[in-house]
């Protein structure tokens, strides 16, 4: 726990015990459709794994690569392992926020304030995000008593059992294709890490730059938290912006040297994302009958949202950007195996230096001319 002017800065504990206790109930299912419901997706997970390599051809035949838990949670469950993995994550920039405490005025407010608030907002953003993710590759996640991880702190697949209910419940689609389509969008990322060992350390390495470079003003960051948290709370005015024109929470902190960063997290992200949703489609039409449906509901539900105050936070948190990298990533990956195969565009996990920029994931046919044609030549 990192502390400033003797105030812990988060209080983490605080922030679990917050989101769990506001996080909206999960849809009316019977006791026993639940674990018929947990049942099946441990199933889908597994299938998943073998339809995903056999498509993605990442992972030669005959190797192994690091076995990573699969774990069906709840809501709370998500809350949990998310604190845990953004308290690893974060450790430096509040390491460099305690060094800011002493006669500054956003270490001497923040002190004031303490981090039994920062601790409430941060709970109240969790959450708001604990009801709307489906499912999510753990790249950073220290292992707990509850939660196991892979080896060295690392890796474990999270399937949100309720959210997976009410959204196949939302969409009038049929439940067992689209807890598979669920699956293979995670599984899929769940090879990217596995199947590229390099990767995990690679992006852990350029968000601790992107942390270490930030010039961070402790004020700034909590008036966000703040912002976001009355939004939930309906305490900020509809229709109210600031005059920064509601840019998101990491956009506020970014430095020149971040933006270079960001730029390329950006871009690995899109592709990731973009990864993962070509291969739930190429691989659907083989195992989930009814992924035609599936997507075209899907998709219509990410591009309207729930309303004004979701839309608002969604864009407060940056989560407006991740909406883009799934559209572009895709994109840029289909035009890819389009013209130089699922081989060619594999070339991409060779190493740091064959990731596409965010220049090339606009402009796939640079990214073909400087790592395929440079290979055939």
């Amino acid at each position: 726990m990192t502390s400033i002017g003797g105030a812990e800065m988060v209080d983490w504990n605080l922030a679990v015990a917050t989101a769990t206790r506001l996080v909206r109930p999960g849809p009316e299912i019977s006791r026993e459709e639940a674990r018929e419901v947990v049942a099946e997706l441990r199933r889908h997970a597994k299938a998943a794994e073998e339809h995903v390599r056999s498509f993605t051809r990442m992972i030669p035949e005959g190797t192994r690569p690091e076995d990573t838990p699969v774990l069906v949670v709840d809501r709370a469950g998500w809350i949990k392992a998310n604190v845990a993995g953004f308290r690893e994550l974060l450790r430096p920039l509040l390491g460099k926020m305690q060094d800011r405490r002493a006669g500054g005025p956003g270490g001497a407010v923040l002190g004031a304030v303490g981090g039994k608030v920062t601790g409430v907002e941060v709970g109240m953003l969790l959450s708001f995000l604990a009801s709307r993710v489906l499912g999510q590759y753990e790249t950073f996640a220290p292992a707990t008593r509850e939660l196991p991880a892979a080896a060295d702190g690392g890796g474990r697949l999270l399937l949100v059992a309720p959210n997976i209910v009410h959204v196949e419940r939302e969409l009038d689609v049929d439940p067992h294709d689209f807890r598979l389509w669920v699956a293979l969008h995670e599984e899929t990322h769940r090879t990217q890490f596995t199947g590229v060992p390099w990767l995990r350390d690679h992006l852990q390495g350029e968000i601790q730059s992107f942390l270490e470079e930030t010039d961070v003003d402790p004020m700034t960051v909590l008036e966000r938290l703040r912002e976001a948290a009355q939004s939930l709370a309906g305490g900020r005015p509809e229709g109210e912006e600031g005059e920064d024109g509601g840019r998101s929470l990491v956009e506020l902190v970014q430095t020149p040297s971040q933006r270079e960063i960001l730029g390329r997290l950006t871009a690995v992200m899109s592709l990731l994302e973009g990864h993962a949703d070509y291969v739930m489609d190429g691989v659907g039409p083989e195992v989930v009958s009814s992924v035609g449906e599936i997507r075209e509901k899907f998709q219509q539900r990410r591009a309207r949202g729930a309303g004004r105050l979701d839309q608002a936070l969604r864009k407060l948190l940056g989560l407006d950007a991740k909406l883009r990298q799934y559209r572009d990533g895709e994109r840029f990956v289909r035009a890819v195996v389009d013209e130089v195969g699922m081989d060619g565009f594999n070339r991409v996990w060779t190493s740091p230096n064959t990731l596409p920029t965010k220049a090339e994931i606009a402009k796939p046919a640079d990214w073909i001319a400087r790592v395929n044609r440079k290979a055939e030549s």
